[in-house]
């Protein structure tokens, strides 16, 4: 490769496991401008919590519980970024490794896991169908009121966008 090829490439690209909002194709668009390309995978050792309040799920560690999802491909730097912001104090974001359902290769990826790991409010299972029809056309509004923040110099956190959306909608 040229150097001149080399010095506009990006220099890092990540693999980012999701499971649950950002398994929407519709979700990524309006985040990432784009739909990366993505693999389906399984996570073992996790377990995906509903939460009580959010429409968004949680995961955290449980033996013998598994997550499925899929692994978003080739994300860049600044869209990392712009998903660290999006998942904000929330999660923390760590690598795991995950099995690819196509190929079972295993791959480490960056995944976010919920922080408080004694959350009271966390339950039962997140359903990615059921939100799909009951969530996902108010979670886009409101992931483009997101963005449309985060461009702003003074942006809000994502759990304040978020809170002031679902509000205001009752």
């Amino acid at each position: 490769m040229s150097s001149v090829a080399m010095a506009n490439s990006p220099s890092v690209v990540h693999n980012v496991f999701v499971y649950g909002s950002l398994m929407a194709e519709d979700v990524c668009r309006v985040l990432l401008n784009r739909v990366p390309q993505s693999s389906n995978a399984t996570l073992n050792g996790y377990h995906r919590y509903s939460i009580k309040g959010r429409v968004y799920p949680a995961i955290l560690p449980v033996e013998n519980k598994k997550v499925t999802g899929k692994v978003l491909l080739g994300i860049t730097d600044p869209e990392l970024h712009i998903l660290d912001e999006f998942e904000d104090v929330e999660y923390q974001r760590g690598t795991v490794e995950v099995s690819l359902m196509d190929s079972s290769e295993n791959l480490r990826v960056h995944t976010y896991v919920w922080s408080d790991k004694n959350d009271p409010n966390l339950y039962g299972e997140w359903d990615f169908e059921v939100w799909k029809q009951r969530h996902m056309e108010d979670f886009i509004k409101m992931t483009s009121g997101f963005m449309e923040e985060l461009e702003q110099p003074e942006s809000k956190p994502r759990v304040a966008t978020y809170e002031s959306f679902y509000q205001q909608d009752g």
